[in-house]
């Protein structure tokens, strides 16, 4: 990367996000900016000064409060670094809402949604039109963002949709919920699996109309699978964390995706995982899960 680039993480204070902060930090130079972003004023200045503190950091790290769920807060962060900085370089959209497997999916479904997908509709509309040629938007998404994880009834609502379009699939969702809906309409009960299809379908959008563009400038926008990783957020999904990667690990390929040049078109628009795309249509529902959680 060249001399005074602009690096911004949102859900940066802790777990994944705050790795991905301390890899941008040593990876960057000097003369770097990395914005670690958070909810939590305290959490978010304690996390900037601990960064800060590390033998490795290289880049300038700096603290901001953003809720991700307040888009227009996204949106005049993205023209606020347009015009301090010209835009912005690299965009890592990684905030997720902690949802337990004893909690009502119903009851937090507007917070699940508006952090997970909302918030990504928001980043990519805004920070999209300011990433400078070479830059770098990635959202945090998981393997059960490809298409297969849901019913086949629901397919056309993603496969090749617009970003508008995907957006109203993720409201008519939303509105199945709480009209408790789901399951004659084919939606899983786990919020997860809709969540992250849609967060992949929506990078996938947004990426079918600048790929020729992007590609040309070595520009990438694609989703990223940083396989399971040991957080407070998934660690009371699974029993077997035997193979669980940490926080650093699970950053790790992120960080490499990132900082690959130039970028490789087979990724470009994809969810990819450990440097490889993902089939778009690979998957087969959660039946096993749904069985375990609360309507």
């Amino acid at each position: 990367m060249n001399a005074s680039r602009i690096a911004l993480v949102t859900g940066a204070n802790q777990g994944l996000g705050r790795a991905l902060v301390e890899g941008l930090g040593a990876r960057m130079s000097p003369d770097d900016l990395v914005l670690l972003t958070g909810r939590s004023p305290q959490r978010v200045t304690e996390a900037v000064h601990e960064v800060t503190g590390l033998p490795g950091t290289r880049a300038r790290v700096e603290g901001l409060i953003l809720d991700v769920t307040d888009t227009y807060a996204i949106a005049r962060l993205a023209e606020d670094l347009r015009a301090r900085h010209g835009g912005v370089d690299v965009v890592v959209s990684n905030a997720v809402a902690r949802l337990l497997p004893e909690d009502s999916q119903a009851q937090r479904a507007d917070e699940f949604i508006d952090v997970s997908n909302t918030a990504t509709h928001a980043v990519l509309r805004s920070f999209g039109p300011v990433l400078r040629p070479g830059g770098r938007l990635i959202v945090v998404a998981s393997t059960l963002g490809t298409l297969g994880h849901l019913d086949p009834r629901l397919h056309h609502l993603f496969d090749g949709a617009s970003l508008d379009q995907v957006e109203y699939a993720v409201e008519s969702w939303r509105g199945a919920v709480h009209q408790r809906t789901t399951t004659e309409a084919g939606w899983p009960l786990w919020l997860n699996v809709p969540s992250k299809v849609a967060q992949v379908a929506a990078v996938r959008a947004v990426a079918a109309e600048r790929r020729d563009h992007d590609l040309a400038t070595d520009t990438l926008i694609a989703a990223v699978c940083p396989g399971m990783v040991d957080t407070a957020t998934s660690r009371p999904w699974f029993s077997d964390y035997s193979h669980a990667r940490s926080p650093s690990d699970g950053a790790r390929p992120v960080l490499d995706l990132i900082f690959a040049a130039p970028v490789d078109p087979s990724l470009y628009g994809e969810l990819v995982r450990f440097g490889k795309a993902l089939d778009w249509y690979d998957g087969t529902p959660p039946v096993e899960q749904d069985r375990l959680l609360t309507p």
